[in-house]
This record gives structure tokens, sequence and C-alpha cells, in this order.
């Protein structure tokens, strides 16, 4: 999943107003940005095999470190206290954390059963959505739209940068899509990995850059009818 990802963060928005969207992006695609280092690294492997699934042509074959249930658990419960220990801030340390974990929750939604629930278990999970492209493209759309209406019902532009970074980004995230979607296979396995790296490293700042030219719209219940 790709675009998914993101719209928890969009999403988690709503529910931790005071928490950056860059810190939520970052929460999000954590695992995602630790899995091309450690597969640099040869701690991780993928190889490029086209035709493994109908939406991506890499197999998944070794990323307990990054993508096991435990291990997702674990930096989630990583990322959460280093939050909490910048920010006294519990709600948003719990938003962080469980925008971590959900990276899983929809890894297992679209991936064939080639996610591991811990390093050195047996027991692989996968619901393969990618076997079916337009399957794919209908889930994570709807949830990607659904979740930047949710965002852009709680939070505004504070001036013309606010407006232009957050629909330039929209437009680079479905491009980006789009391209890994339709695009031809990668070249090599180092192509997958720096470009993945270099990718998550620009949308955290992005929001970040977003965030410093937006704000939470104030919530104001409707009175009670007497």
């Amino acid at each position: 999943m790709f675009i998914g990802h993101y719209a928890v963060a969009f999403a988690a928005k709503r529910a931790a107003p005071a928490v950056s969207l860059g810190t939520l992006f970052l929460a999000c695609q954590l695992v995602d940005g630790l899995w091309p280092a450690f597969v640099l690294l040869g701690i991780e492997q993928v190889r490029i095999d086209p035709g493994n699934t109908a939406f991506t042509p890499l197999d998944f074959v070794h990323y307990p470190w990054t993508h096991s249930l435990a291990m997702c658990a674990a930096w989630a419960l990583a990322l959460a206290a280093a939050f909490r220990l910048i920010r006294p801030d519990n709600r948003g340390a719990i938003i962080v954390g469980a925008a971590v974990l959900s990276h899983w929750l929809l890894d297992a939604v679209v991936h064939r059963p080639d996610l591991p629930l811990a390093p050195g278990g047996g027991a692989r999970i996968g619901l393969g959505l990618w076997n079916s492209v337009p399957g794919t493209l209908i889930v994570e759309g709807g949830m990607f739209a659904a979740a930047l209406a949710l965002y852009l019902g709680c939070t505004r532009a504070t001036d013309r940068t606010g407006s232009i970074a957050l629909w330039t980004l929209v437009a680079f995230l479905l491009l980006a899509y789009a391209g890994a979607a339709f695009g031809p296979p990668p070249p090599n396995v180092a192509a997958v990995a720096w470009t993945g790296l270099a990718g998550g490293l620009l949308t955290v700042a992005w929001g970040y850059w977003i965030d410093r030219h937006r704000e939470p719209i104030p919530f104001n219940p409707s009175p009670a009818i007497p």
C-alpha cells in the first residue's frame, strides 16, 4: 500500500490537530522508511519479480525487522515514546504510535501472504488485494480521497503557500502512485531502495512545510436543541 498509508496521516490530523502533518507522515511510513536502509545493508531482502502480483513486481523475500507485526509494534512504541519525550502530549503520542502500527494492518490487506508475525516466525499474513489492480486502486483511492476530505475539513491555509504546498504534494503522491501501478519494473533493487529513502524523506519534509502554513479549524459543536 502507498497512498493508503498517507491517508492515515491525513485522517489522523483530525484526531490530533496539534501533531504536525510531517510527524504523522513519518509515523505512517516509518517502517517503509527503515526498510530501504535495511535492504541496502543486507539485513532484509527483496527481489524484482514481474508478475509476482498484478500490482507490484516486488517480491518481499525477507523483511521481519521492519514488516513483522511484532517489530512494527515495537517501532510504534519507540516512536510514540520519542514523541512523548519531546512533547508532553499523551494523546498525540498514542495517535503517532497507532499510525505506525496501522502500516502493518494496511499492508496485510494488500500483500500476498508474505508478512511475518515476528522475526523467526513461520506464519505469513496477507489477503492479496494486490492481485487485483482495479481493486487496489478503488480501495486506496477511496481511502485517500476520504482522508483528504477529512484533512481539508479540519485545517485551513494561513496563506497561499498552505494551499499550493498541499495540492502539489497531493499531485506528487498521485503521480508517484500511478508510476508504481502502471510504470515499468524498476531496474534493480538498489534503485528501489534509494528511491524509497529519498521519497520518504521528501514527503516528511513536505509535511512539515505544509503544517507551517496551515492551522486547525476550531471545532464548534452545534448547540443542543432545547
